[in-house]
């Protein structure tokens, strides 16, 4: 071969590599995910009604809230969580990250309210300090695929009343109403159409500056991009897929886009709405369809292109030397530390959010399918889950707090190169406002006592320092007023809830076998004197929600009571008890999911978290 030819095939090669190998090049590159915001607007004004809410006794502000009563009973805040939403985002400014991501609930329930406000924040924020935002759908956004009218009947109003605001005056009983009814367009829930062009700045549509973007639906190829041709096909109509065992067809919002050189981000809508029995026969009816909390086991059965769709991208991405970050609103991985089938045998299949927990044929098709890396929400926890499939392929699922729960927070994600991320989770304790709308509650508290309301809630949760403790109030109130009578068995709730710890580690009566085991964790009986079952449970709830972010609550010396108790309770011949203990210490035993490094090259975790 000459040295023209050789010269030639060389250059060749190089031209290639190049295409085929775009290499990541930026150093240290992070994206900010803040799932579940749920926001509300809580200073709204309706556009067409005059209603603004009720007059803050202090400050002299009128907001539009919820009642302390509806959010003690409830998963998430729902008014508290829009000044941790806007710390959160400035946290973020100061960090000098720029790209933020949100999978899903980014909404209290798709409301044109609440929507327009999270857009004008998110606007707000690209424009002064220059945050791209990219935006997932989740089951709180898109309540059903089409507009339906909707009622909250838990607004607080006048002299601390409950107060109904609806779309329809047809959708509420007016006999239980307290005060004269609000009704406004502006409280119905938006469907697919109105929410994604509510939000198409923030990724849903493709921009200018975008390197690329694409959805399940595009007809053209990385290598022949061009920004007018992706316009074209990112129009809703061109969107959509068919219904199994129906001729229905509805939107997907999924898209995958690349921001930063090397970086393709994608967002996967995993919405899955399952047809009713009987349909009405009309195109966009949204009572034809369930909700879409359910997740992915649907996904697999009612969304199948998104699996075929993952695999294609997951191709391109290895083939142009892309670094893929998944994301959607549901985990992909079970979340319970692999606890989930002794919960079914302690609780039942349908309490526990057991229904959420993704087979584990999710994990194993997706991971085959290519996902390395997918972040989650949808459980308002903190959890990191690993799965390795029968073909030797592995997916880390990272599931993001939410800002509207115990423990609030976000994660950082940095990748480092093609093989080595980071992540970090930033716990938004501190929140500006936060304790701004006390004074409504202390009127509704009033309304209540003078009520003779029986369930009435702890008023002492109005004396949080901070954000945290308030978030940790709401999750003690929520175990207390929800949890405990909906989803514990009555008889077993009985049998540990008011014992004390050192109850519960004499429950075998085996006494020198307890003394040696005290001794050898340098124990003593007294401090098992201090706290209950229900002190236990809580702290359940905490591990369960914030998993290692809890430690430094509950505190290393009464983690090792709680092991030393399980391990005790796991000799029981009561099969409830043993239940119980397996749970606990599996909840207390999970995979890093404070700060942690993640190898892809060998599928490895590990803890970067100072203990």
């Amino acid at each position: 071969m000459s040295f023209k030819n050789i010269c030639g095939s060389l250059l060749l090669l190089v031209l290639v590599s190049c295409k085929t190998e775009q290499h990541f090049k930026e150093k240290n590159v992070q994206i900010a995910f803040i799932a579940d915001v749920h926001l509300q607007d809580i200073f709204a004004k309706f556009e067409d009604n005059k209603y603004q809410g009720i007059k803050n006794p202090v400050t002299g502000e009128y907001a539009s809230i919820r009642t302390m009563n509806s959010q003690l009973h409830s998963t998430r805040i729902f008014n508290e969580n829009y000044f941790a939403f806007l710390e959160a985002l400035n946290d973020i400014v100061k960090r000098g990250i720029r790209q933020v991501v949100l999978p899903g609930d980014f909404s209290d329930d798709g409301q044109p309210v609440h929507v327009r406000r999270l857009r004008k924040i998110l606007n707000e924020y690209s424009q002064k300090h220059g945050l791209s935002f990219f935006v997932t759908t989740g089951n709180h956004d898109v309540v059903r695929p089409f507009s339906q009218d909707a009622v909250k009947t838990d607004f607080l109003g006048k002299d601390g009343k409950e107060q109904i605001i609806s779309s329809s005056k047809n959708n509420f009983n007016t006999s239980k109403s307290e005060l004269e009814p609000i009704i406004t367009a502006d409280i119905k829930n938006w469907g697919y159409k109105e929410t994604i062009h509510e939000m198409r700045d923030f990724g849903f549509f493709p921009k200018k500056t975008d390197l690329y973007w694409e959805t399940p639906f595009s007809n053209y190829t990385y290598e022949h991009y061009n920004f007018e041709e992706a316009q074209k096909e990112a129009v809703l109509e061109k969107r959509t897929y068919a219904i199994k065992n129906t001729k229905l067809f509805l939107p997907d919002a999924s898209y995958l886009v690349e921001p930063i050189k090397g970086i393709w981000l994608l967002a996967i809508d995993a919405n899955a709405y399952v047809p009713n029995g009987k349909l009405s026969g009309e195109s966009d009816n949204p009572n034809d369809f369930s909700g879409a909390n359910t997740g992915y086991n649907n996904v697999l059965i009612y969304k199948s292109h998104l699996l075929n769709w993952v695999k294609k991208v997951s191709a391109e991405a290895r083939k142009n030397g892309k670094i893929l970050i998944a994301f959607s609103h549901y985990p992909m991985v079970e979340f319970n530390d692999n606890a989930s089938p002794e919960l079914k045998q302690l609780f039942g299949a349908d309490k526990m959010q057991l229904q959420r927990v993704p087979d584990e044929a999710v994990a194993q098709q997706f991971a085959d399918a290519g996902i390395q890396i997918h972040f989650g929400g949808h459980m308002h926890i903190n959890d990191t889950g690993v799965r390795a499939s029968a073909k030797g392929n592995t997916l880390f699922n990272i599931q993001t707090p939410s800002l509207a729960a115990y423990l609030p927070a976000y994660k950082i994600l940095t990748i480092h190169s093609h093989s080595e991320l980071e992540v970090e989770t930033v716990v938004v304790g501190n929140v500006a406002d936060f304790s701004s709308l006390f004074p409504f509650y202390e009127e509704e508290y009033t309304h209540l006592q003078n009520s003779k309301n029986d369930a009435i809630w702890n008023k002492e949760i109005l004396k949080a320092k901070d954000y945290r403790e308030f978030t940790n109030w709401h999750l003690k109130e929520l175990v207390r007023l929800r949890f405990l009578p909906e989803d514990f068995p009555a008889e077993f709730l009985k049998s540990i809830v008011n014992l004390t710890g050192k109850d519960l580690l004499e429950i075998n009566k085996n006494t020198s076998e307890t003394d040696t085991d005290l001794k050898s964790d340098f124990l003593a009986l007294s401090d098992f004197e201090s706290w209950t079952g229900f002190d236990m449970i809580f702290d359940f709830y905490r591990l369960k929600n914030a998993d290692e972010l809890a430690i430094s609550e509950i505190g290393n010396h009464r983690l090792k009571e709680y092991d030393l108790v399980c391990r005790q309770l796991k000799k029981s011949n009561d099969t409830k008890l043993v239940l119980w203990a397996s749970i606990f210490l599996k909840t207390m035993n999970g995979e890093p999911s404070d700060h942690f490094k993640i190898d892809l090259k060998n599928n490895k975790i590990d803890n970067l978290s100072v203990k």
